[in-house]
C-alpha cells in the first residue's frame, strides 16, 4: 500500500519506496544502494568507516546497501588493500552486516574478479585477460587466462557466495561489466582467444555464463543472487547492446540469477561512459602518484571523456533488455527523484539502484519518502570519483 499522499507511478505500476521481493528476500522498497567503491578496506579489511559508510545509508531509507566490490581471488583485487574473502576479512563482515541489518536494510556484497582492470603493481601479481595486452592502469602486462584459471575463478565464485551466506549477507551481485574479467570475455576487443572461449558470441559468454550458474548452485534459493552487466562497453569493438541483450537472453534461460542491472563502460578503457558529466581531470591527478599523475595530466583526455547527463540516462537502452527478458531488472543510471523511479517502475523494471545521489544524501529515499517532490542536491560533477583513493565522499559537504 502506499503512503497517503504520495502520488502513484501509473496503472499498474509498483510504488517504488513500497515492500518488494527480490528472489528470496523481502525489502522495505525498490530501492538498492548500488555498488559504488568505497575505498574503505586498507589492508583489505572492514573499517569503521566502511561500517558509518552504509549504515548511514540503511539508516537513510534504501531497500539494500551493496557493498563494492569483494574480490574472489588474491589477484582479482583492483588495488591490494581491497577485500576478498580470506579468513581476516570475516569477522568484520559480519560486523558489517550486523549494522546494517539493525537499521532495517538488507546487504548484497558485489563479488568479482577485476581481471584486467587489476593493479597487478599494487597486488604483487599480474592482473589476468582473456588475452594478454598491456593494462594502462597498472603499467604492466597482463597474463592471459588459462583453462586452469577459469575454472578455479568460477569455484571461487561460488566459494564467495557461500562465504557471504556465512557472514550475513542477503544477496551477493555477481560484477560482469565495466571490463572486469568476466566482462572481457565478453568483448571481441579484449578477447582475441581461438579457443571454446573466444570467437563467437556464445563462446565468449561461456565463462560469464558458468560464474552465473556455479553461485546460483551454491547458494539455491537462500539468498538473492543478481549480476551487473554492460548494456555496452563504450569503445569500438567493445560488447555492443545487440550482443549484451543475446547475453541477458542467456542469463534469463540459464535460471542462474534473480535480478539483472545493466551497467555501461569499460573501467579499462573508458570509464566515464557510465557516469555522464564532467571528467574531473584535475582531481584525478591531484590523487594519483608519480608517474601516473603526469600521465594523467598529459594524456587524461584520450582516456576520460566528459557525457552529456540526464536524469535516467541508461532507461532506453535498458528498456530493449527489458523487452527481451523475463528476469525482474534494476535500472542504474541517473535515478535521482521520484520521477525517474516511476519512470522505471512503469516501463516494467522491478527495482533501482542509486550510486552518486546517495553519496551526497544517504537519506535521500527517506526524503522522498517525507517529500514526494524532493530532488537529489547531487550536482553530477562527477569529483566523488576521484576520493575512491582516500575515501569514497561527496566533496560538496563541507
Amino acid at each position: 500500500m502506499s503512503t497517503p499522499g504520495r502520488p502513484l507511478p501509473g496503472r499498474g505500476a509498483p510504488d517504488p519506496l513500497a515492500p518488494a521481493t527480490l528472489g528470496p528476500l523481502r525489502l522495505r522498497n525498490r530501492v538498492i544502494k548500488a555498488a559504488t567503491f568505497e575505498g574503505m578496506t586498507r589492508k583489505g579489511l572492514v573499517s569503521d568507516e566502511l561500517i558509518a559508510f552504509h549504515r548511514r545509508v540503511a539508516a537513510g531509507g534504501v531497500g539494500m546497501t551493496t557493498v563494492a566490490y569483494c574480490a574472489v581471488a588474491p589477484e582479482g583485487r583492483t588495488d591490494r588493500h581491497q577485500i576478498h574473502w580470506q579468513d581476516e576479512a570475516l569477522p568484520g563482515l559480519r560486523r558489517l552486516t550486523d549494522a546494517v541489518h539493525a537499521e532495517g536494510a538488507a546487504i548484497s556484497a558485489q563479488i568479482g574478479h577485476a581481471g584486467p582492470v587489476a593493479d597487478g603493481r599494487s597486488n604483487r601479481m599480474p592482473g589476468l585477460s582473456p588475452s594478454r595486452l598491456f593494462s594502462p592502469l597498472s603499467l604492466q602486462f597482463t597474463r592471459a587466462a588459462t583453462v586452469a584459471d577459469l575454472a578455479r575463478i568460477v569455484d571461487a565464485h561460488a566459494d564467495a557466495a557461500r562465504t557471504a551466506i556465512d557472514v550475513g549477507f542477503d544477496a551477493v551481485e555477481i560484477h560482469l561489466g565495466h571490463n572486469y574479467l568476466a566482462s572481457s570475455f565478453l568483448s571481441p576487443k579484449l578477447n582475441r582467444r581461438r579457443d571454446e572461449y573466444g570467437g563467437s558470441l556464445e563462446n565468449r559468454a561461456r565463462f560469464p555464463r558458468a560464474i552465473a550458474q556455479a553461485v546460483r548452485d551454491a547458494v539455491g534459493d537462500r539468498i538473492a543472487v543478481l549480476a551487473k552487466l554492460n548494456l555496452d562497453d563504450g569503445v569500438r569493438r567493445g560488447l555492443q547492446l545487440d550482443e549484451s541483450i543475446q547475453v541477458a537472453q542467456w542469463l534469463d534461460q540459464d535460471g542462474s540469477l534473480d535480478a539483472l542491472e545493466m551497467t555501461a563502460g569499460s573501467s579499462l578503457l573508458n570509464p566515464m561512459y557510465l557516469f555522464k558529466g564532467p571528467a574531473p581531470l584535475k582531481e584525478f591527478a591531484a590523487a594519483m602518484r608519480e608517474p601516473v599523475r603526469t600521465g594523467v595530466r598529459l594524456l587524461g583526455r584520450t582516456r576520460l571523456h566528459s557525457y552529456p547527463y540526464q536524469d535516467g540516462y541508461l532507461l532506453e537502452d535498458a528498456k530493449r533488455v527489458r523487452a527481451a527478458v523475463g528476469l525482474p531488472m534494476v535500472l542504474l543510471g541517473g535515478v535521482t527523484n521520484l520521477a525517474v523511479m516511476n519512470d522505471a517502475m512503469r516501463a516494467g523494471f522491478q527495482f533501482v539502484a542509486m550510486g552518486r545521489a546517495l553519496l551526497r544524501e544517504p537519506d535521500l529515499v527517506n526524503r522522498l519518502a517525507a517529500d514526494p517532490t524532493a530532488t537529489s542536491l547531487c550536482i553530477h560533477c562527477n569529483r566523488c570519483m576521484p576520493t575512491i583513493y582516500s575515501g569514497t565522499r561527496c566533496v560538496e559537504i563541507a
